[in-house]
């Protein structure tokens, strides 16, 4: 059985990679920065032109036709690119929500964590975000809202409500998987950027990526996203709840341990706000915590131990 992409796979990936390195380059990730809580219209409608949103919408209904497999793939580029917008929602949404396909319609959805990105853009809710209050996001691209929660556990574990309760097992588990593609994303713009700098920059004489301990860095960031990447897409062939918890905990490691590691390699020059390092871990640290939190998937792994 061969597992490796398709060439229809391969093409689809080029694809949105090409639109989103024409059309969010970035300079407009820098402009972006500059406007938060700005979405991009024309962009969220080329990309339902491009078929982002209808992509597992059978054709009949005006979809593309694909799957979770493809899905992962294009998510992983939106990821990459640190698209921003909740892409996941409105993916989510597409077929149910009039324009959500066609990027008409932009949707945002109440996750079980009770957290709600981009509400005050958004066209649709999806779940209930009655008495949502703003809340400050480390990552200056994804603006938050957090719905109150009624109850708590007596271990302090947050009980389900209505709003952690907007969507059904399923979806979560979709959604879950989609961030966590776009998590690998973010894990392989990290190594390759780091790569790249480390082949450049030049200390003592030499590149500094002819040191060990730099070298070491940067094949432990290799290792971590191929590793991640793997998990996901064997995740979409399988629609597992088990193995998506498990592709979502190496994901977000993934993603966080390489942004740092990312910092690491570019030094001072890192931690500075014109480089882009920063927001990559920043937006690591949001979507590990909007949906199936590291707690949480570790208990969906460890339940069917």
């Amino acid at each position: 059985m061969d597992f490796r992409p398709s060439e229809d796979q391969r093409d689809l990936r080029r694809g949105i990679r090409e639109l989103l390195a024409g059309r969010f380059g970035r300079e407009a990730l820098r402009a972006a920065v500059e406007e938060p809580g700005r979405l991009d219209r024309g962009l969220w409608e080329e990309l339902g032109e491009a078929g982002f949103f209808a992509l597992r919408l059978p054709e009949e209904e005006g979809g593309v036709g694909l799957g979770l497999p493809e899905a992962v793939l294009l998510f992983e580029e939106a990821g990459r690119a640190l698209l921003p917008g909740p892409l996941v929602a409105t993916h989510l949404a597409a077929g149910a929500v009039p324009g959500a396909a066609e990027g008409l319609a932009v949707v945002t959805g109440v996750s079980p964590e009770g957290l709600v990105p981009w509400l005050d853009a958004a066209d649709a809710v999806r779940g209930d975000a009655a008495g949502a209050v703003p809340m400050r996001s480390v990552d200056p691209l994804t603006p938050l809202h957090r719905v109150p929660r009624t109850g708590r556990s007596p271990a302090g574990a947050v009980e389900e409500t209505g709003a952690a309760g907007a969507a059904g097992a399923g979806e979560v588990a979709e959604a879950a998987l989609l961030t966590a593609a776009e998590q690998v994303g973010t894990a392989g713009w990290c190594t390759d950027a780091a790569v790249s700098h480390a082949l450049r920059r030049e200390q003592f004489g030499q590149v500094i990526g002819g040191f060990q301990a730099v070298k070491h860095l940067c094949a432990g960031m290799l290792v971590r996203t191929e590793v991640a990447r793997a998990a996901v897409q064997a995740a979409a062939v399988t629609a597992d709840r088990v193995e998506i918890a498990g592709a979502k905990l190496l994901a977000d490691e993934a993603a966080v341990a390489n942004a740092r590691d990312c910092l690491q390699v570019h030094g001072g020059m890192g931690f500075t706000w014109e480089a882009d390092v920063h927001l990559h871990l920043k937006r690591a640290w949001v979507r590990a915590a909007l949906v199936l939190p590291g707690g949480k998937a570790a208990e969906e792994v460890a339940s069917a131990l």
